[in-house]
């Protein structure tokens, strides 16, 4: 009895009663501020609603009273004429860049005016705003015809709003009027909320008041926290060393996994030798021979092993997505065709001009990856459906060392040398992990038949791209339960991994989506 009241007596400690009625305000708090924020929208999305809709010609009605105005006495076919002003604002909680339109046209929006012509527009936008008005030009897409506004893809940061003045003809006040388009991850929608020109603050009361009181109840938690120190380690967290290595493509995100798996476990040391797919499965195959056991190694491979070794056991982890990169004075239009890429690989095309007049007149030259790149590997298995025909002739990229052979032709050791050789390089071509170029600004990203790298068409089943692959981790034999290589590979698996797979534009095997994508491609070596 006196043990129980003990125990009772050493919970309700002044530490634990701070830490659980704080932790029950902040539960209350995070409850009513999502209560609250549900009713602002949290998508992108473009508001639009008519502010004025009225007649200017004949026969207005003022009053019980019909008014001859006269304003287009001399002009018959505006007798009807009409005056409507619609403003188009970003209503939602995100910025809206031109790039998210999805419309195929070059134009952004569409306003429909039912049953009326338009006969003149003109564009108003708040204080502050100028730079909206630069993107009102023809050769954006805005114009009109009949009752048909073409509007720009005008970027809009949250809040902002322009207003278009339409004179019209033909049809009566109150005709229908749509605004008409698409925003990715969003939508256009009317909007009937009357709100000043005014931009409204960015908080309200309430959640001011509520975000002070959230914040306070964290910094009291955290003080609690720190000040005890006995925080146990995640569950699957094991101490010791591990090496991971392989592929450079994969490497800025074997960077971020080990050093979020060293911060919430305490007594891991992770290192990240990244060297090559093909060199990485290679030492880790000789490494467990000799060993006879599962050392604490994990080499990543940019699609299926090469080593022909029984005892490698393979981990999906991601699907990685690849491109073609070019030096940024090479600018064809629309990209190349897969079978360009192919002629140019074969060494059929020695000078960019061959392919198109318009290019420059310059020899080109291949930046390659060596013969332990996972990346190269991918490449020549995915787009040229061969080997790169082209031996190696140079070593620095920059001189021919073999002058028997046109075209020039180098092989660096990581992803990063051959971006950095491509932007140096008057003439280059390579291939790299997308993000990884996606992050330059020195070089181009090249189109294969038209279609661009892209994460999102990956994701959404509609890739066109023909340089995707798996990226699989690889341990000798299966590591017992108890040690780091089997906990780190647990660990890639949970959410936070995932998060880090995904920053560095991969998508994760272990989602939903990327599960069924990551089968498909999986069957898919298996048959090649």
């Amino acid at each position: 009895m006196l043990g129980g009241v003990a125990h009772v007596q050493d919970w309700l400690s002044a530490e634990n009663v701070i830490a659980l009625t704080t932790a029950v305000v902040g539960v209350v708090a995070s409850a009513v501020m999502v209560w609250y924020e549900r009713r602002v929208p949290r998508r992108k999305r473009i508001g639009y609603r008519v502010q004025m809709d009225n007649p200017i010609g004949h026969d207005v009605r003022s009053g019980r009273a019909n008014v001859r105005l006269g304003l287009f006495d001399e002009a018959s076919d505006m007798s009807d004429a009409t005056l409507v002003l619609l403003r188009v604002e970003n209503d939602g909680s995100q910025s809206i860049a031109d790039s998210d339109y999805t419309g195929r046209e070059r134009h952004g929006l569409t306003a429909v005016f039912s049953d009326r012509v338009i006969r003149g527009v003109s564009v108003t936008q708040p204080v502050g705003t100028d730079h909206l008005m630069d993107h009102f030009t023809p050769a954006a897409g805005f114009g009109y015809q009949d009752g048909v506004l073409r509007i720009p893809r005008v970027p809009l940061n949250r809040g902002e709003h322009f207003k278009l003045l339409v004179l019209l003809s033909g049809g009566d006040v109150g005709c229908g009027i749509r605004l008409i388009g698409g925003i990715r991850d969003g939508e256009v929608h009317p909007n009937s909320a009357v709100l000043p020109d005014d931009k409204p603050p960015l908080f309200s009361r309430a959640a001011r008041l509520i975000t002070v009181l959230l914040t306070l109840c964290v910094i009291t938690l955290a003080t609690i926290v720190v000040a005890r120190d006995d925080t146990p380690p995640p569950i699957e967290c094991e101490t010791g060393r591990l090496a991971l290595t392989g592929s450079t493509a994969f490497k800025p995100v074997l960077e971020g996994l080990a050093q979020e798996y060293e911060q919430d476990c305490e007594g891991a040391d992770i290192d990240v030798d990244a060297r090559g797919s093909t060199a990485g499965v290679s030492d880790l195959a000789a490494l467990g021979a000799r060993s006879k056991g599962s050392p604490a190694v994990i080499a990543f491979s940019d699609g299926p092993r090469t080593v022909d070794d029984p005892q490698l056991t393979a981990n999906r982890v991601a699907l990685s997505l690849f491109t073609l990169v070019v030096n940024d004075g090479i600018r064809p239009s629309g990209g190349l065709t897969l079978d360009d890429v192919r002629r140019i690989y074969r060494g059929e095309v020695t000078r960019w001009r061959q392919l198109d007049a318009r290019l420059p007149d310059i020899p080109v030259v291949l930046v390659s990856r060596d013969a332990d790149s996972g990346t190269r590997q991918m490449f020549q298995r995915e787009v040229l459906d061969s080997w790169e025909r082209v031996p190696s002739t140079s070593l620095d990229c920059g001189s021919k060392d073999d002058s028997s052979y046109p075209v020039t032709r180098c092989e660096l050791g990581s992803t990063e040398q051959v971006l950095d050789t491509v932007a140096a390089t008057a003439g280059a071509i390579g291939y790299s992990e997308l993000s990884q170029a996606t992050e330059r600004r020195d070089l181009r990203r090249l189109a294969i038949d038209g279609h661009e790298a892209s994460v999102e068409d990956l994701e959404k089943g509609r890739n066109a791209y023909p340089y995707y692959g798996l990226e699989y981790a690889y341990t000798y034999r299966r590591p017992s339960a108890n040690s780091l290589t089997d906990s780190f590979l647990a660990y890639v698996r949970r959410g936070t991994a995932q998060s880090v797979i995904r920053g560095h534009g991969h998508v994760p095997c272990e989602t939903v989506t990327g599960a069924k994508l990551c089968d498909e491609k999986a069957r898919s070596d298996e048959a090649d």
